[in-house]
């Protein structure tokens, strides 16, 4: 891996990604004050907002230094635990509740723990989360506390019938829905009618995008109720958005939020590095795309999400300021968000 630190501000780059690296340092050091993570202790990621019994939770990924090689496989992004931070007082530092669940305890999981969810039902917390299998191959798994920062304990096995990457569950009137789906490294790409192919699928440019998917859960969060199904995002014309269409497509981490009885759908855009958004009449869907929620931050990959605290809205996200740049090693934030008198969302730079 390259090393990003420079000891002399004088010496000069001696090739293209160099140069990019250095940008992205600058750009780092003049950022890191506009507005400042949630914890610098550590690196963390992939932030899932809850406010539980009144108090806000924020369930994170913890990114770690790694050897491996930078690719499309994300295969840099070796995080191997998660930790639960709680936010007292909207502004300051969060508190880290240590790891709530590491690699190690989870029977079937080889590696790579990337962004999880939590929920909450009938006095358990369930932490949902994405690994690579010892097949490398992702699943979507379940940990149960009974206590929101944990730690959690992980069943034996991934829930039956998903996979891929990002989990988000959405609960709305006393059910629970599991949402879940990334491509390139998420491989949401390499499965056909349930199956692992191990080939990347994807879509000509002018044919429909691949999807998000989801399914309503069990009461026991722990199994499907019904058959995965795909979310569709519709444009201007009411037709789905097309995989060509990249500052609008699905790429990855899927989000729903509820505002007066509005469903919003929002997720990653991935290569174009936005958070967008839809709207629609059911946590089915389908939604009809609005707009952009946050611009791009520093850092390549961008993940968030959406909570309503204390009367006020807020948009939690990572960019990689902590680490100058680097683009594994993040830091999770959050900051205010509104919906205007139609109910759009209003666009966010956090940088201004």
């Amino acid at each position: 891996m390259t090393d990003l630190t420079m000891t002399d501000s004088t010496q000069q780059p001696e090739s293209d990604v160099e140069v990019v690296q250095a940008k992205d340092m600058q750009r780092a050091r003049m950022l890191q004050s506009v507005n400042p993570p949630l914890v610098k202790h550590m690196y963390s990621a992939d932030p899932s907002a809850h406010v539980f019994e009144g108090a806000l939770y924020v369930y994170s990924s913890h990114d770690i230094e790694t050897d491996a090689v930078f690719n499309d496989n994300g295969e840099h992004f070796a995080m191997r635990d998660y930790h639960v931070l709680s936010v007292p007082i909207v502004g300051e530092e969060a508190i880290d509740h240590g790891i709530a669940l590491k690699v190690e305890d989870i029977p079937w999981v080889k590696q790579q723990l990337w962004a999880p969810d939590a929920a909450y039902r009938d006095g358990k917390y369930y932490l949902f989360f994405p690994a690579k299998d010892h097949s490398d191959i992702f699943r979507i798994g379940v940990a149960v506390s009974e206590n929101p920062t944990g730690p959690f304990i992980a069943n034996e096995s991934p829930i039956e019938e998903t996979f891929s990457i990002d989990p988000a569950v959405f609960e709305d009137q006393g059910e629970h829905y599991l949402y879940f789906g990334g491509i390139w490294g998420g491989q949401l790409q390499s499965w056909k009618n349930g199956s692992y192919t191990g080939a990347d699928n994807y879509p000509k440019d002018d044919e429909p995008a691949l999807t998000a998917k989801m399914a309503r859960l069990n009461t026991d969060m722990s199994s499907l109720a019904e058959p995965v199904q795909d979310i569709i995002v519709l444009d201007e014309f009411g037709e789905p958005i097309c995989a060509g269409d990249t500052e609008r497509r699905y790429f990855e981490g899927p989000w729903v939020h509820k505002f007066n009885d509005k469903y919003y759908f929002s997720y990653s855009t991935g290569d174009t590095h936005k958070i967008v958004y839809a709207i629609g009449d059911s946590p089915y869907g389908p939604f009809n795309y609005k707009g952009v929620v946050l611009e791009p931050v520093l850092g390549w990959t961008t993940h968030h999400s959406i909570v309503q605290f204390q009367g006020k809205w807020y948009l939690f996200y990572h960019d990689s300021t902590l680490s100058e740049g680097q683009t594994h090693l993040r830091c999770v934030k959050m900051v205010e968000l509104h919906h205007d008198e139609n109910g759009h969302i209003k666009t966010i730079d956090v940088y201004k």
